[in-house]
């Protein structure tokens, strides 16, 4: 098991900077996961720290040992790809061997390694077979099998789900956690799924453009979002905005919106009235009542079996309610909606969250 410590980094293709200097301290048995949009520069650092990418400037420590001008096989980590990447004319055991075999392990250690790994896997029964006859799922267990034996200090995927179904996805999701509480190994996880993100992380580090915008629990990220890309980014549906002014009363503080509503707020201390903000609220939080203070058009019911979204229009804007009342199923052409003061989000006209 290692720590990784990452200090500084930034990467850049010729005049193409494409990392604007990451700073990231990755705790000995942590599972963190990279999240970010296509482009935001998540899959360029774990292949950095993998040494599959050199680094332009700043510092990668592995067990506080500097790896940068390391070659891949000497820092002692296993890599998952999303391309599964096993020998086609090789049977499952072979695969997940394959390295031990290089490095000229003993066979009965071999043979204990791939069977306790295709024990923890339920790889038992294939292990004869080769990848074609193997499914989606099953070749992704093989390739996570074959990182496994070589018992690393940390384990690198690079969004290994992304080419299985929905429903795989959600098996895998679960195999890989029980996997990690199995292990105890460092994991470093990229995916562009917040979904996949919230389930597995001990902590995420949300990712755009290049730079880190958020580091904390899944919890963390979807209570309290730094900015306006975190909180639109994280939780599905994502975030509703409305655009307006913050504004203080006698009876406190609030937004005024553009219709000139004033949408009650607790009060801020790093914003000065008429500061233009942006309000937030999650589509779990929206009251749908008869005496709201807004009214919305309603443009979509989409049911989800487990609750209702509604897709509305507020002050020209998309606007999305989640629900668990089926009543919402019959909702007419508008709909009042409140907003509780305390799921209540307030970001500057930087984008930057303000408390």
């Amino acid at each position: 098991m290692a720590s990784i410590d990452i200090e500084s980094v930034r990467k850049s293709y010729g005049p193409f900077p494409v990392l604007h200097g990451v700073d990231l301290t990755i705790r000995d048995g942590e599972f963190i996961v990279l999240v970010g949009p296509s482009g935001c520069g998540k899959s360029t650092l774990l292949r950095m720290i993998a040494g599959l990418e050199e680094v332009t400037s700043g510092e990668i420590r592995i067990s506080g040992n500097r790896v940068n001008d390391l070659a891949p096989k000497d820092r002692d980590i296993a890599m998952v790809f999303q391309s599964y990447a096993l020998y086609p004319h090789m049977s499952v055991a072979d695969n997940m061997s394959y390295s031990l075999r290089l490095r000229k392990t003993a066979k009965e250690k071999i043979a204990s390694a791939v069977g306790s790994a295709a024990t923890k896997l339920g790889l038992d029964p294939l292990l004869e077979r080769r990848p074609k006859a193997l499914s989606g799922g099953q070749r992704q267990r093989v390739a996570m099998g074959r990182a496994i034996v070589r018992q690393p200090k940390a384990f690198l995927f690079d969004e290994p789900l992304s080419n299985l179904d929905a429903r795989l996805r959600e098996q895998m999701r679960a195999e890989i956690k029980k996997l990690h509480a199995d292990l105890k190994a460092t994991s470093i996880y990229v995916t562009h799924d917040q979904i996949e993100a919230m389930t597995l992380a001990d902590r995420i580090v949300a990712m755009h453009g290049g730079v880190v915008q958020q580091v904390g629990t899944p919890l963390e990220l979807y209570d309290t979002p730094a900015n306006l890309f975190v909180a639109g980014f994280i939780g599905s549906p994502g975030m509703n905005f409305l655009e307006g002014r913050y504004v203080v009363t006698g009876e406190g503080a609030g937004i005024r919106l553009s219709d000139g509503t004033v949408v009650p707020v607790a009060r801020r201390t790093g914003i000065g009235p008429d500061a233009a903000v942006t309000l937030g609220i999650r589509p779990e939080h929206v009251v749908i009542s008869d005496s709201g203070m807004l009214e919305a058009g309603v443009e979509l019911v989409e049911p989800t079996g487990f609750g209702i979204i509604l897709h509305l229009s507020l002050h020209g804007l998309p606007f999305k309610i989640f629900t668990l009342d089926r009543e919402a199923l019959s909702a007419g052409p508008k709909v009042r909606v409140d907003f509780p003061q305390k799921h209540l989000h307030v970001f500057d006209e930087k984008g930057n969250r303000v408390d």
